[in-house]
């Protein structure tokens, strides 16, 4: 079984959910959308993309899709800094700049911790990330950092 659930649903801010819709954590420690077999829990980001993940088709279901955002359920959405902008809440603080303006990466619409294992922090001057940049990036030749710490500080993957 793959992490902990939450029941939603019903509430007054909720909108109209498939019974029992809950929300689980990945095993890439992501938040999650939990299919009807209650043994799989599916990445935010697959739930209303086309393509049904769950068994029964449950992720893909009208009721859940007809008008994303506001009929998904908070759980699987993360806003950013504009307002009119949101993303899947598993794609907040996984190292891209998914928001377009890096809300989803930094203060102070959000806090992600710092920068892992296989990252480099620094002032990326690639649009694609924020403040770390992926370390197989480092000592390649090509600045991603405005200081050049890729090149100079970093020690490579």
């Amino acid at each position: 079984r793959q992490g902990a659930c939450t029941r939603t649903g019903s509430q007054s801010h909720e909108p109209d959910l498939p019974p029992g819709a809950q929300a689980c954590v990945t095993l890439l420690n992501r938040t999650g959308f939990l299919c009807r077999d209650r043994g799989s829990c599916i990445p935010a980001s697959r739930v209303c993309d086309g393509v049904p993940t769950c068994a029964h088709g449950e992720d893909e279901e009208e009721a859940l899709c007809r008008d994303v955002p506001q009929s998904l359920p908070s759980f699987l959405v993360a806003r950013c800094g504009d307002p009119a902008s949101w993303i899947y809440s598993d794609q907040k603080c996984d190292g891209v700049n998914n928001c377009g303006d890096c809300s989803d990466e930094l203060s102070p619409v959000t806090t992600c911790p710092p920068c892992g294992p296989g990252w480099w922090r620094c002032p990326s001057t690639v649009f694609r990330y924020c403040g770390c940049i992926p370390r197989t990036l480092c000592r390649d030749h090509v600045q991603h950092c405005s200081d050049w710490s890729d090149e100079y500080s970093c020690p490579g993957p």
